[in-house]
């Protein structure tokens, strides 16, 4: 067995996934709202710097994350955001779950 078609069938697999569709059904959703869309991207934004500086520093910004926890608070309020971010956490459960598999598979050879 190829390696590269295992690859593609794992691909498909994912694409097929109840994860993936509800999440890409999800994402089609919220971009039919513009006003929520970009809601979403700043929230996306100031999670991704607040996480990053995070990492850098080892310290947390405790206004930072309260704007962070402020803009989460009002997106869930809205059904389609709810929507989107629990689908959201369910494809990257599943995608970190992939990866873990195929990390422990590799392990030996990357230590």
């Amino acid at each position: 067995m190829n390696v590269y078609d295992t690859a593609n069938r794992l691909a498909q697999e994912i694409k097929t996934s109840e994860e993936y569709v509800n999440f890409k059904m999800a994402k089609d959703a919220i971009k039919l709202n513009s006003n929520l869309e970009k809601k979403i991207k700043e929230f996306d934004v100031a999670r991704y710097t607040s996480q990053l500086e995070s990492m850098q520093t080892g310290k947390t910004d405790p206004e930072k994350m309260k704007k962070v926890q402020d803009l989460y608070a009002e997106l869930i309020e809205q059904p389609d955001a709810k929507r989107y971010f629990d689908a959201e956490t369910k494809f990257n459960i599943l995608v970190a779950d992939v990866n873990k598999i195929i990390g422990e598979a590799i392990r030996e050879v990357m230590e």
